[in-house]
């Protein structure tokens, strides 16, 4: 199993921060939650904090953490890792990324999330 960390960026007004994967990424044009891979000895909040820094260029402080998810797709079973996150410096560039989008959080459900990141949004929405 591997595990990944994803960041629910929310900004001063309460929008919520989804990327679009880009075509040539693992699940193309599918949208979710920025993150990465947990490399040996690093702790999940200090992956997020590098991962995100590596592909939007902007610091985060993560504020909360969220239940894991863990998701069977055919060739991987990943954990996903989920933190409600903010913004402390920097402007956003999509290193990786096609797009992205602030939306209110009701609106979420409505993109084509990955499907590890549907449990994620649901639960996040709903809470």
């Amino acid at each position: 199993m591997i595990k990944v960390t994803c960041a629910i960026i929310v900004n001063a007004d309460g929008l919520v921060f989804a990327a679009q994967r880009s075509a040539t990424m693992s699940l193309p044009l599918k949208w979710e939650f920025p993150g990465g891979k947990i490399e040996p000895g690093e702790t999940a909040e200090a992956c997020l904090i590098r991962e995100i820094k590596e592909e939007l260029h902007v610091d985060i402080e993560v504020e909360a953490s969220l239940p894991a998810n863990t998701h069977q797709y055919p060739n991987v079973t990943i954990q996903l890792i989920p933190f409600v996150c903010r913004i402390t410096s920097g402007q956003i560039v999509l290193k990786e990324h096609l797009d992205f989008k602030w939306l209110p959080k009701d609106e979420l459900l409505a993109l084509d999330w990955a499907e590890a990141d549907v449990a994620v949004v649901r639960w996040y929405v709903e809470s």
